[in-house]
């Protein structure tokens, strides 16, 4: 399935507006969804299905036809592409209607059903890739200059596999690598069995008295305690957890990184990475660029550690625990209703242009996004842009904080990336890559940073504001980058032939803890115990994945810098890339639209930004 846009998920806390303007929100059917502009019931869903699952078992009928002629290999394509954008169509339903209440069997075995469909699919067409490899490029290339809905459609998509011939195997290895797929994915299974369902969380007694079980949830929670010894209760109890189940974390990810490497191996890559990075065509260039300029940037991040440790008022060591208060509160909590969203929204986004506001407003006014959090609705926050025929649809637990604010702009920017991306494109050439994609949602988030500091109403406000553009840039920066290190790191371990225990991937990664958040220079002190952190990271299990979200910030800090200064063109250069969708190689957009993200500007852009922002709060804390 493509374009599903995750937002980190949110702990659901007390709502900050008054209770009666929160039950208006809530009783108004404008802000829940409405799934029949999908299917009109789960019948008529079934049905869809029952007609899919008959088309894809048919589409075997057509192998061995591809090199007959232009028509006829327009003629096999478009039949594949007509069930994968129904699978697709079939699955966003899926999704989001057992994410409407996850305690409804009936909606989760729904999902196992879509996804059976899926399965059907990728088994009824492993011939493709080989037959169009039997075929050739020069007939490849023949048939799309004889046909130029050919070219126009699936013309990129041919260059793909045509590109993968020496990394492609022939049809009866291919169908055995899809069966395999299933195996290959039961690290994350059991990964996600054990961590959230059989790990035996710690209870803790904190200060005023309180016992609480230290689930993932409440751990997120209550590391913002605001009394420091708490902080240290609740990161002893649950790093100790996690660390007595080292060992078996450490077997699951090293079978992971096996998989990995076993792909990468059997599929003629140089090592992982490279596999990884395959698809979108991806210069390693990028990746090693990312962590050598977060690496550069060091200095501000220590920067900003010792600005944390002096807001927070710390007299000895800043410590891993004291990562996640607030460095400024607010005397009165912060409140934003979602038509407040709404209407900051579209003033944050209109340096954009006409058509951006235009397909914002479109959406408000449509039922496309359930907002509001409700007993049995799953957590957290993303946009499914996967219906093509139909429009995004956005997942929300909207609680009125300035978090929640930045959410939904964040979630909104997918949104009208995939309405501009399906409007240009092809079904074919619709889907985006990650790269591109979040990029469209962080610029969001950061315009909208700037728009609140610019607009606050006291000098209180205004820091708060400047600590959360801090907050992004470390979290989504500075971290996943370190994740990307980490991951790198334990790949490399295993291509030298060397063990790879959960120990071992402990050692690893404390020693990235301590070289990203400077203990040697004084920055932090980081206590070992907190080093089993890796065990915590479900990226881990999504192959080389999250440097995209570093990555992506930093070249929506080029951006935002460039349309805020006004610099000419790049207003257009950035819808344009929205617009081109997958049409061409993620890297190769960023290209067009005027920045090399295989260079250290972008990256530079950023760390300079972070800089501005503590600029800012020493000038206003004087």
């Amino acid at each position: 399935m493509k374009r599903i846009t995750l937002a980190a998920a949110l702990v659901l806390v007390p709502l900050l507006m008054p209770a009666h303007a929160a039950d208006t929100e809530k009783s108004n059917p404008a802000y829940m969804w409405d799934l029949s502009d999908l299917y009109s019931s789960p019948d008529a869903w079934t049905a869809a299905r029952d007609k899919a699952m008959a088309a894809a078992d048919k589409l075997e009928s057509y192998k061995g036809t591809l090199g007959k002629s232009a028509a006829d290999m327009l003629t096999a394509l478009d039949a594949i592409s007509a069930v994968h954008k129904e699978a697709d169509r079939l699955g966003v339903y899926a999704s989001l209607k057992a994410d409407e209440d996850v305690r409804i069997a009936a909606n989760q075995e729904r999902q196992q059903l879509a996804q059976a469909v899926a399965t059907t699919l990728g088994e009824k067409t492993s011939w493709l890739t080989p037959e169009i490899l039997s075929v050739g490029a020069d007939k490849v290339k023949s048939f799309e200059a004889a046909s130029p809905d050919l070219k126009r459609r699936f013309g990129f998509f041919l260059d793909n596999v045509l590109r993968a011939a020496p990394h492609t195997l022939g049809a009866e290895a291919e169908g055995v690598m899809a069966a395999a797929g299933n195996v290959l994915a039961q690290p994350d299974n059991i990964y996600s069995q054990l961590s959230n369902g059989e790990l035996p969380f710690p209870t803790v007694t904190l200060s005023d008295g309180t016992k609480v079980r230290l689930d993932q949830s409440a751990y997120t929670k209550y590391r913002q305690a605001p009394l420091r010894a708490d902080r240290k209760k609740v990161f002893d109890a649950f790093w100790g957890t996690w660390k007595s189940y080292e060992g078996t974390f450490g077997a699951s990810l090293n079978t992971q990184v096996l998989g990995e490497e076993f792909d990468a191996n059997v599929r003629h890559f140089p090592n992982a990475l490279s596999d990884a990075l395959f698809a979108d065509n991806m210069p390693e260039g990028v990746y090693r660029q990312l962590v050598a300029q977060a690496n550069a940037g060091l200095p501000a991040f220590y920067r900003y550690l010792k600005l944390r440790k002096k807001l927070l008022g710390i007299k000895d060591e800043l410590q891993y625990y004291d990562m996640y208060p607030s460095m400024f509160t607010l005397a009165k909590p912060l409140h934003f209703s979602v038509a407040d969203a709404e209407r900051i929204g579209l003033d944050v986004t209109s340096v954009y242009g006409p058509e951006y506001t235009a397909m914002l407003k479109k959406g408000f006014s449509g039922r496309w996004m359930d907002v509001l959090p409700r007993q049995g609705k799953a957590a957290g926050a993303y946009m499914n842009g996967s219906a093509y025929d139909v429009h995004p649809y956005l997942h929300l637990n909207h609680n009125y904080d300035y978090e929640s604010l930045s959410t939904f702009v964040h979630e909104w920017g997918h949104a009208v990336h995939t309405l501009l991306d399906d409007e240009t494109q092809p079904y074919e050439t619709s889907n985006y890559s990650t790269f591109i994609a979040e990029t469209a949602s962080i610029s969001n988030e950061m315009l909208l940073n700037d728009y609140m500091v610019a607009h606050a109403k006291s000098k209180a406000e205004k820091l708060y504001y400047l600590g959360q553009g801090l907050e992004l840039i470390r979290t989504t920066f500075f971290r996943q980058t370190m994740f990307g290190e980490f991951q790198l790191a334990i790949h490399e371990e295993v291509e030298k032939g060397h063990a790879l225990s959960g120990k071992r991937m402990t050692d690893i990664y404390c020693g990235l803890l301590k070289r990203y958040y400077g203990d040697a220079e004084g920055a932090m002190k980081v206590n070992p115990a907190y080093c089993v952190e890796w065990a915590f990271i479900p990226h881990f299990y999504y192959g080389f994945y999250v440097y995209q979200y570093a990555t992506s910030m930093a070249g929506a800090a080029a951006f935002t810098q460039a349309i805020e200064h006004n610099d000419p063109g790049v207003r257009e250069r950035f819808i344009a890339m929205l617009k081109a969708g997958g049409s061409d190689y993620p890297y190769d957009l960023y290209k067009k639209a005027g920045f090399d993200m295989a260079s250290p500007a972008p990256y530079q852009a950023l760390v300079a930004r972070m800089n501005h922002l503590m600029d800012e709060i020493d000038a206003l804390e004087k």
